[in-house]
């Protein structure tokens, strides 16, 4: 029997994951503070794509919160919702897409009263229409980690973070 699933390699592809680390000069609990408690006002400043972003729900940031997003990437729009997966203050804070197959990981470490922060971005899947498409969409999602890990920096250690 002819396959054209094999013949055009339409099985699952591989996760494009974007990867990225910095030391920043203040403690992790400052940078968590920013990235976690205060997510839906900051998600937006470090990653301008963010258009729209909205809890689903009321109450504080915490594991099970869900967000409604709308993002435009290299002018593409995009609605997502994620949830977040993991929220353990001062030290990690996940969230995955409920809607779309990707996952967001900030890692937090304490260096010396300086937090490092590892960020990593995942792409789970990419649709067949995308695949063409594949290196492109790897050289972007890694620039868009080394760019998220920049802004926070710079939003975090200048004091734009949350000015509530």
């Amino acid at each position: 029997m002819f396959n054209l699933g094999s013949m055009f390699n339409l099985g699952p592809s591989e996760p494009v994951v974007g990867k990225a680390t910095i030391l920043m000069e203040c403690p992790a609990i400052k940078v968590f503070k920013y990235i976690g408690e205060d997510l839906f006002l900051n998600y937006p400043k470090w990653s301008p794509e963010v258009k729209e972003l909205e809890q689903v729900g009321d109450g504080a940031v915490k594991l099970g919160t869900i967000a409604r997003q709308v993002r435009i990437d290299q002018g593409y729009r995009s609605e997502t919702k994620f949830r977040i997966t993991i929220y353990e203050p001062h030290r990690r804070l996940a969230f995955a897409g409920i809607s779309e197959p990707f996952r967001c990981i900030f890692e937090l470490q304490d260096d010396n009263g300086k937090a490092r922060l590892h960020f990593t971005f995942e792409l789970l899947e990419l649709t067949v229409f995308m695949r063409p498409f594949e290196q492109l969409i790897r050289t972007a999602v890694q620039d868009g980690a080394n760019r998220t890990v920049q802004n926070i920096k710079r939003l975090v250690e200048t004091g734009k973070a949350a000015a509530n």
